[in-house]
């Protein structure tokens, strides 16, 4: 007897024995009837999209993000660089807050302790940005060590960035005005 034929006998479709033979020979856990379980790092990453979207940074800083995280932003601007540290990440956060930066959470996967995000990114003031964004997020012991932004237009977030945020014109940069 074949193996196609025993599973036939047993009931299982020939879709179902691939699926089988790529995820291995262990059984999936139990998920609620017609719902796929989840990853629970994708399940964090979209409670932190909660908050994130409801501006609840203690929560970001209390629930989401470890100790010493490490969120990096590329590109030529003045939010670009690596923040080191939740008061360095939500700092950078606040400042997307002013600019009315919101998410819209497209795409969600995971392997092992990293999870990619696909989003729509777009500012509100002025409403100027609005593209695809990819952010790479590392978890341990459930909570978000390091995140990578990855901007579908680089050369419009620059552009974008560096409308919203100018940096003072370089007397003041240079020699900041006493504060007494």
């Amino acid at each position: 007897m074949t193996r196609a034929s025993l599973l036939r006998a047993a009931g299982v479709t020939a879709a179902a024995a691939a699926a089988a033979t790529i995820a291995g020979t262990e059984p999936a856990a139990a998920a609620p009837a017609g719902k796929p379980r989840e990853h629970p790092n994708v399940t964090l990453i979209r409670k932190y999209y909660e908050a994130y979207g409801a501006g609840d940074l203690q929560a970001l800083r209390s629930r989401f993000f470890a100790r010493d995280i490490i969120w990096t932003i590329p590109g030529h601007h003045p939010l670009a660089g690596t923040k080191k540290g939740a008061d360095e990440v939500l700092a950078f956060f606040r400042a997307l807050g002013r600019a009315g930066f919101k998410a819209e959470t497209i795409f969600l996967a995971a392997d092992g302790d990293w999870v990619v995000d696909l989003h729509r990114g777009w500012s509100t003031t002025p409403s100027e940005l609005d593209i695809i964004w990819a952010l790479a997020f590392r978890v341990e012991q459930g909570r978000i060590a390091e995140a990578i932004n990855y901007p579908g237009d680089q050369h419009a977030a620059d552009a974008y960035f560096w409308k919203v945020f100018a940096l003072a014109d370089l007397p003041d940069r240079l020699h900041p005005r006493s504060r007494g």
